[in-house]
């Protein structure tokens, strides 16, 4: 359910594949992008995606209330994109919820398809955020923004987030077109050159 294309060039594309699911993510899912996440050091260039109407919902509603909603999975995976040396782009290819917020967040790069929305349901469902989530969110929208989000379970437009600075491009075209584009540069250059770069905008 988690399908991952290595494209010429060094840009690798991991796709959640359950969209009867509105592509929530089981334990084994999760693994498999965390271990994903890590590989990808030898890549150029990471985008994440979906297929169907939903980036992803988050935990699978039966893994959640097994533990997979507090699992230290999540933290491990928006972690080792945060780390990743090359290029990191998120591709909505529509909405993004809850546990899932964690590496659309970790990402360089967020982009969307035009229909999408962006909520993080932690207070109504009486959740903790990931640790690292919400200093990534308040450091891309503002403190209140983010506490829009998070405190007051705010459902955000992709149109909305953009203005905010939280989503850098909103597309109706080929999603996987647009990231290619923005990943273009940096697959033309060295991967040190790239990894400097990245290093001393923080």
């Amino acid at each position: 359910m988690i399908e991952l294309t290595k494209q010429d060039g060094g840009l690798w594309i991991a796709t959640i594949n359950r969209p009867e699911k509105a592509n929530s993510l089981t334990p084994q899912m999760l693994e498999a992008l965390c271990v994903i996440a890590e590989d990808a050091r030898e890549a150029r260039g990471l985008v994440l995606t979906g297929t169907g109407k939903v980036f992803s919902a988050g935990a699978d509603l039966g893994a959640a209330r097994a533990g997979l909603a507090t699992s230290p999975l999540w933290e491990r995976l928006s972690g080792a994109i945060a780390r990743l040396p090359g290029i990191t782009i998120c591709a909505l290819n529509g909405t993004v919820a809850g546990g899932a917020m964690g590496m659309f967040l970790a990402c360089d790069l967020r982009i969307s398809a035009p229909e999408a929305k962006i909520f993080y349901p932690v207070m109504k469902l009486g959740f903790l955020p990931q640790p690292s989530d919400p200093k990534r969110l308040a450091a891309l929208v503002g403190t209140s923004r983010a506490k829009r989000i998070l405190m007051a379970g705010e459902k955000i437009t992709v149109q909305e987030a953009q203005t905010w600075g939280l989503i850098d491009r909103v597309t109706d075209g080929d999603l996987l077109d647009a990231a290619q584009e923005l990943a273009a540069d940096t697959l033309g250059a060295s991967a040190e050159h790239a990894a400097a770069i990245k290093r001393l905008i923080g």
